[in-house]
């Protein structure tokens, strides 16, 4: 029912006014500013904060929901809560893109010695514990070239990617390739934990061998528990979703620079975090020499 134009019939059939609003619950300066055709402050708000969702979302390339965008605006000091951010992004025709289910790629090893579980799931977060716990793993990118493997070194602490690789192939090499990678760039102390699956190429002996030049402990999870690896999963399904399986991938190297621009120029420095309390991983780890309180409410 339209009241307004209930309340102009009664006003046309010598009513009043100021009864009819009562009776609809409706404020007479709404009912007046409606009849004079000026938009109310609240849907001029609402038309700005459109246009800013929107470009929100298509910053994030189509990628953020409604949590992430509600961190970006308030991140940018405008404070309007997530149900009407939802309602402005449904009545645009906005949405996120949610993560496919996993899917087990691991292949083990049952030659391979045992070795210990130094994680435990415990994926807690934390700015001031950046390189002692790294975690690793290899996913699959279909392109037209044929298969290309992606391997990655994620912080447990930052859940910022420290290092990968990519290769044709599925030897050690790659996840060696991404091991070395982090340890360039990150350089961390003697003792740092890496945990990974029970995949053959994690267990294997060259592997180890890099490992302890490096004064790394390993570690893995256990047999056909993928969640004992969820930081990494969480990883591929966010990538698969947000950028490889938005389009197909002609050859091996322009999937490698879609990597790099997703991961250096996107992932790392730019993405809010629910398990961060919507900072970027870079922004999170730099609270540990300016901490301040952060919610990580996901």
């Amino acid at each position: 029912m339209n009241v307004f134009a209930f309340i102009e019939a009664e006003k046309a059939g010598k009513h009043n006014v100021k009864r009819a609003c009562e009776l609809l619950e409706v404020s007479r300066s709404a009912y007046y500013q409606r009849q004079s055709g000026v938009p109310s402050q609240r849907r001029h708000v609402d038309a700005q904060l459109t246009e800013r969702i929107t470009a929100v979302h298509a910053m994030s390339k189509g990628t953020y929901g409604v949590p992430r965008i509600h961190a970006d605006l308030a991140g940018a000091g405008l404070r309007h809560g997530r149900k009407r951010v939802a309602r402005l992004m449904r009545a645009a025709g906005l949405a996120g893109k949610s993560p496919r289910r996993w899917r087990a790629t691991t292949i083990a090893d049952p030659d391979a010695g045992a070795r210990p579980d130094l994680v435990g799931r415990d994926f807690a977060v934390d700015p001031a514990a950046a390189d002692t716990r790294w975690c690793g793993d290899i996913t699959y990118i279909n392109t037209w070239q044929g298969w290309l493997y992606l391997a990655t070194v994620i912080d447990l602490a930052s859940r910022r990617i420290v290092g990968w690789a990519v290769a044709d192939h599925l030897k050690t090499d790659l996840v060696d390739a991404a091991l070395t990678d982090a340890l360039i760039r990150r350089r961390p102390a003697s003792g740092l934990i890496f945990h990974s699956d029970r995949g053959c190429q994690y267990t294997s002996a060259q592997h180890a061998r890099l490992a302890a030049a490096h004064g790394i402990r390993l570690s893995v999870g256990r047999r056909g528990q993928c969640w004992d690896n969820a930081v990494a999963e969480s990883f591929f399904s966010t990538i698969k979703t947000e950028l490889i399986h938005r389009q197909p991938w002609s050859t091996h190297q322009a999937a490698r620079q879609a990597i790099f621009e997703y991961i250096e120029g996107w992932y790392n420095t730019q993405r809010r975090h629910s398990s961060l309390g919507y900072l970027s991983p870079a922004a999170f780890e730099a609270t540990a020499s300016h901490p301040r309180p952060i919610s990580l409410a996901a």
